[in-house]
């Protein structure tokens, strides 16, 4: 299930993925509370355990000045799940909401409908990305499309995912195959970061493009739907069947 959502808005931040995050807790928070605390809160603590959505961002019409996107144009927000009822509060928690205010910026005139999604009939789909793709090892490094560990490390986040999601991972390894995918730098103001290095921003080596996923074909179409990768829920890894 996909919705797409279109704002407008005077200017952004270039790190405004936690914007969006933010949107979508507050609108499953509006819809439901109990829900979003169970998905978000693990006592007194943060739940970080990965949540079972993509999302992807885009500015139609912008100039870059600075650290700021000025908008002529629309933003549109696009998220993709599995998970129905998750998908069901988001879209009340946004239809409800037409406003949202993050620290000095903000989104207004909420459009909401649904959006299409395709179906994977066969055991390989060729993709391109709508958010893009990271992939790190276990020391945190981002990882090429062409690293000797990439395809192992894809494997291994994708059982996670599928886990998650149904209670057990993938019935067959994945094979990746980059057909033009070109490197993306993302800047993000994330705040455990800052306090832990002193530094503005976290830089993220991400890749986007077109790329041929083969495997098992229920794990493509349910990959499809909660976007591959990590971060998913900050904006990475949501991508569509060319």
């Amino acid at each position: 299930m996909r919705i797409s959502c279109r704002y407008k808005c005077n200017e952004l931040p270039i790190s405004y993925r936690m914007l969006f995050v933010s949107l979508i807790k507050d609108a499953l928070k509006q819809s439901n509370e109990q829900y979003y605390k169970k998905l978000y809160e693990y006592g007194d603590k943060n739940n970080k355990q990965s949540k079972n959505f993509c999302f992807s961002t885009f500015i139609s019409s912008y100039k870059l000045e600075g650290d700021l996107f000025k908008i002529d144009g629309y933003v549109f927000l696009n998220v993709s799940s599995p998970d129905q009822e998750f998908m069901l509060y988001l879209y009340n928690g946004l239809t409800r909401n037409k406003e949202f205010t993050y620290k000095n910026y903000q989104l207004t005139n909420g459009k909401l409908w649904l959006s299409k999604e395709k179906d994977i009939s066969k055991e390989a789909v060729v993709c391109r990305t709508l958010s893009p793709l990271y992939i790190k090892d276990k020391n945190n490094e981002s990882l090429e499309p062409t690293h000797e560990n990439y395809q192992t490390e894809l494997n291994y986040v994708s059982d996670h995912i599928l886990k998650n999601y149904r209670g057990y991972g993938l019935k067959k390894p994945l094979k990746f195959i980059p057909l033009d995918m070109n490197k993306v730098v993302v800047k993000e103001k994330i705040k455990d970061f800052q306090e832990q290095t002193g530094k503005q921003y976290m830089y993220v080596n991400a890749y986007a493009g077109v790329f041929k996923l083969e495997g098992d074909r229920e794990d493509l179409q349910i990959l499809y739907q909660t976007g591959l990768g990590f971060r998913r829920n900050q904006g990475f890894g949501m991508v569509e069947k060319v």
